[in-house]
């Protein structure tokens, strides 16, 4: 078996966590490499100078799994990586919520489980993202979260609409709206006051962020709707698009951003037997009953 590590040296200082979860995976009789999940500003962090990092596509050629040490945002990120080349992804901890993790940095001993078969793999639902512009598609992505259209820095709300299959949802002024998938219903979209699904069902989640509007509330699509989000023609204020948090693009009057469920499929990987709402009541705040 070859596992790939994935750190996130701004989150794993010296890349302690990497190194001890490296030890135990070669005890278990794995072969390891690692590759950084991003490009790295070298002169703002410190790499262990005996460490090896590979390019992207060498490390991940024959590999079994990845598994990645940061918080959310690497996590997602490099689950997004996994999907790219077909292997499913675990993450560890060293975030301050780590929704997405399935292990903490003291539960590195559970990886000797990989190589003897002990985890289940789970599969999550992601979207493809376009924007459509006078009849071009000018912008592709994947979202395993979400993808949120927003207002520009100034403080001025943007006027949109949200069709599903053409027909519309809703109307309305606001700071945006967030559409995302149910592993993403407990990231932004939850804060702007959207639902909790379980990650492993199949909706698409539109979720309004501050309407000023009594009617503008959170919907919970049919996996196979075709969204499509628009700010007026007329429209001459600044909005953006952002996906997984990723850099935000530009959007234009009349421009089009469309949504619609993937083929594609992240892949994550559990070796506890931890309930979904269990991880939402110590993550998020809630209470053990």
């Amino acid at each position: 078996m070859k596992i790939v590590l994935s750190p996130n040296p701004y989150r794993d200082k010296g890349l302690k966590t990497a190194q001890n979860a490296e030890r135990v995976l070669r005890q278990a009789g794995v072969e390891t490499c690692m590759c950084f999940p991003f490009e790295l500003e070298r002169e703002h962090v410190e790499v262990p100078a005996h460490l090896e990092f590979l390019p992207e596509e060498e490390a991940f050629r024959n590999a079994d799994l990845l598994v990645c040490f940061g918080g959310d945002g690497t996590i997602l990120h490099a689950a997004k990586d996994a999907q790219r080349h077909g292997i499913p992804a675990l993450g560890v901890n060293l975030g301050s919520v780590g929704f997405m993790a399935e292990l903490e940095s003291d539960q590195l001993s559970l990886l000797e489980r990989l190589p003897q078969g002990k985890y289940r793999t789970e599969e999550r639902m992601m979207l493809d993202v376009s924007v459509r512009r006078e009849g071009r598609t000018i912008y592709r992505d994947l979202a395993l979260n979400d993808a949120v259209i927003t207002k520009g820095a100034v403080a001025r709300i943007i006027d949109l609409e949200v069709k599903a299959d053409g027909v519309s949802v809703g109307r309305f002024a606001g700071d945006g709206v967030i559409v995302s998938t149910p592993t993403g219903s407990t990231a932004y979209a939850m804060s702007a006051g959207g639902p909790i699904v379980e990650p492993t069902v199949e909706n698409i989640l539109v979720t309004p962020i501050c309407p000023h509007a009594l009617h503008a509330r959170s919907f919970v699509l049919d996996r196979s709707r075709a969204v499509a989000v628009r700010m007026s023609r007329q429209s001459r204020k600044t909005a953006y698009l952002s996906v997984d948090g990723g850099r935000a693009f530009h959007l234009g009057a009349g421009d089009q951003v469309e949504i619609h469920r993937s083929k594609s499929r992240a892949k994550l990987l559990r070796l506890t037997s931890r309930s979904f709402y269990t991880v939402v009541n110590q993550k998020l705040g809630g209470h053990d009953r």
